[in-house]
């Protein structure tokens, strides 16, 4: 049976010592439904009737929201956490379990804290970073001229980007 990278790559945050075991029963699996080819998705999928077996429910939700620098001086970002409390406009997505683990500045042109803040978010398990809806509005506030740079700088940390918060 082929592997594809991201499914192996996955398949490495299993315990070692019951690694071989799922990896046979993913390949099991995959093969009832006639593939031969373990995508991502089979692991997660795997990985989800696990947890349903244990009564664990799926895996929290790491969330963390950049905005910027300047607009934070007079905005205390209380739209942000309104829409992710109702689950609202780019928020919608996510479960009840989702959570809100960071909320940062830029740091100012040219977004010079952001790579930094990622980092040490990632060490707390960081899924996605929502770009500010402030960043990306064309009215009120000047959009960000960094915007691609800073969303590039995410990506590359292999991080999910999402683009907006409450507009």
């Amino acid at each position: 049976m082929e592997w594809e990278p991201e499914a192996l790559k996955e398949l490495e945050k299993v315990p070692e010592h019951i690694r071989s075991m799922a990896k046979m029963g993913i390949e099991t699996s995959v093969g009832k439904r006639g593939k031969n080819i373990v995508t991502i998705g089979d692991v997660k999928e795997a990985q989800a009737q696990f947890r349903a077996l244990l009564g664990k429910d799926e895996k929290t939700t790491k969330i963390a929201v950049v905005r910027c620098d300047i607009v934070s001086e007079t905005c205390p970002g209380v739209a942000c956490f309104k829409a992710f409390n109702k689950r609202k406009v780019h928020f919608e997505e996510y479960g009840r379990d989702a959570e809100i683990i960071g909320f940062f500045t830029c740091g100012g042109c040219p977004g010079r804290r952001v790579f930094r803040l990622v980092d040490s978010l990632l060490k707390h398990g960081v899924d996605v970073v929502h770009l500010s809806s402030c960043m990306l509005m064309e009215r009120g506030y000047p959009k960000c001229p960094h915007i691609d740079e800073i969303k590039q700088m995410i990506i590359k940390k292999g991080v999910k980007v999402i683009e907006g918060t409450h507009h």
